[in-house]
């Protein structure tokens, strides 16, 4: 079985993927296959946990690669502190390119944080919607990360060290 980390960036993914990597009998990687086209994008092999921003643009092809048969993992933080983190880099990364790419703006006609919130609510929503109908999901909030890796942790039936996995979520990792 594959695990998606269906995320908007900026909320913990990183971590997540860190403390994956000591669950044995899983891969988990962060951003893996974000160069690839066509079939290669998604070509995960089995048993993996991958988070990837990105994949909430390509939610489509996902359902259509594993649809019911992997677990999905909506991992969300509070809202103002990620609006907050992606005004901080505005001008480089998946907010740039969703000003310049998709908002079709060279400048930005609205603040930063006026931008982050909008890519916020489409990445939200696109997630909320693709997850409407799933068997397999679980929201996780950074917030309430240790309770909500347990609750994984015994949902995909992961072996490893779950101490050390545990351990990650005290480390900030790809701070803004």
């Amino acid at each position: 079985m594959n695990i998606f980390i269906l995320n908007t960036g900026r909320c913990g993914s990183t971590t997540f993927i860190k403390a994956c990597q000591h669950i044995h009998n899983f891969s988990a990687l962060h951003e893996s296959r974000i160069t690839m086209v066509g079939d290669e994008r998604l070509n995960y092999p089995d048993n993996h946990i991958e988070a990837d921003n990105r994949l909430s643009w390509l939610l489509g092809r996902l359902d259509n690669r594993y649809g019911d048969n992997a677990f999905y993992i909506h991992l969300t933080r509070d809202r103002n502190k990620t609006i907050e983190s992606f005004a901080r880099r505005e001008d480089f990364g998946i907010l740039k390119a969703y000003r310049e790419g998709i908002l079709m703006q060279e400048q930005s006609l609205q603040t930063a944080k006026e931008l982050a919130e909008d890519y916020l609510l489409t990445v939200e929503k696109n997630i909320a919607l693709f997850l409407k109908n799933k068997p397999h999901q679980m929201a996780f909030r950074l917030e309430s990360a240790k309770a909500d890796f347990k609750e994984f942790w015994k949902l995909i039936g992961a072996e490893g060290d779950f101490e050390l996995a545990l351990a990650e979520w005290d480390i900030n990792y790809n701070a803004s």
